[in-house]
């Protein structure tokens, strides 16, 4: 039987792509940022997960505001890098998972979701930086994907308890799936930022660290936010940190946090990561 063996948090800031691109992981001002992610990194070392479920939100490349979809999912069999403007980037394609893909999106429907469905579609940071992140720039990915898109870009964009109960959902299909894959389910974007507007420039570190703490202990507090609570307190483009609750959702109401990490600025924005597996089928080990 499948098992979902943790979930992770994560940003997935375009700067970090380019900061990666051009070497500059060991300068001043990136150091203290990717130094935060080499516990997370060796966490999936060392589980070694088979399959990856990434929720991220396209960014104007594979979808534009002339048609978004609420809520779609990937099916394809590979995920090529999208050009965002200067060329795609120099990783390797993303494997898809996609027996998984079509039982997840059958399940969804069953719960009352209508997802679009992607059997071809190419990928922006929104999935390539949280992996690079983890992973690093393997030769070949090392687990399978599966892409879940979520707007967060043009209004109206979901409920963030919508986005929790189809964490719910996930779950569901992972652990009715026949296989004996490992699932790892990584929820990203945010933290605080605005890149428009009167704020334009905004942060708020006291809400980043609030929502790294209550991503762990009180999901249900988040998920009962409003959409206007969120750009309140994220910025319009920190609305983005919803979409951690559909990684919330799958997880076990008790979960032990392995690892935290909290870095701003990274370019215009408030940057974090969180490791949490469920409480239950937890090692005994510290949590970092």
């Amino acid at each position: 039987m499948a098992k979902l063996i943790g979930g992770l948090g994560t940003s997935h800031v375009p700067s970090i792509a380019a900061a990666i691109d051009k070497g500059l992981r060991d300068t001043p001002d990136w150091k203290p940022f990717f130094d935060g992610y080499i516990p997370g990194q060796d966490w999936v070392k060392e589980h070694k997960p088979d399959v990856a479920v990434v929720i991220f939100n396209d960014h104007g490349n594979s979808f534009f505001l002339d048609k978004v979809p609420t809520f779609a999912v990937g099916c394809a069999e590979e995920y090529r890098p999208v050009d965002e403007g200067w060329g795609p980037r120099a990783i390797p394609p993303f494997r898809g998972a996609v027996d998984f893909s079509w039982h997840f999106i059958d399940t969804l429907v069953e719960n009352r979701f209508d997802p679009m469905i992607c059997q071809e579609i190419e990928v922006d940071h929104g999935i390539q930086v949280p992996m690079e992140l983890f992973w690093g720039r393997p030769d070949q990915w090392p687990v399978r994907v599966v892409p879940i898109f979520v707007n967060v870009i043009q209004y109206p964009i979901p409920l963030p308890s919508r986005c929790y109960e189809m964490g719910r959902v996930l779950r569901q299909a992972i652990e009715s799936y026949p296989g004996d894959e490992r699932f790892v389910v990584l929820g990203t974007g945010g933290l605080s930022h605005q890149l428009q507007g009167a704020r334009a420039g905004f942060v708020n570190p006291p809400a980043d660290e609030a929502f790294l703490r209550d991503i762990a202990t009180d999901p249900d507090k988040l998920a009962a936010m409003s959409r206007e609570q969120y750009v309140e307190m994220f910025g319009s483009e920190g609305a983005e940190l919803m979409m951690w609750l559909v990684m919330r959702g799958a997880m076990d109401r008790d979960v032990v946090v392995r690892h935290k990490h909290y870095f701003v600025p990274a370019s215009m924005t408030g940057a974090g990561m969180i490791v949490m597996e469920n409480k239950a089928t937890s090692s005994p080990a510290v949590a970092a």
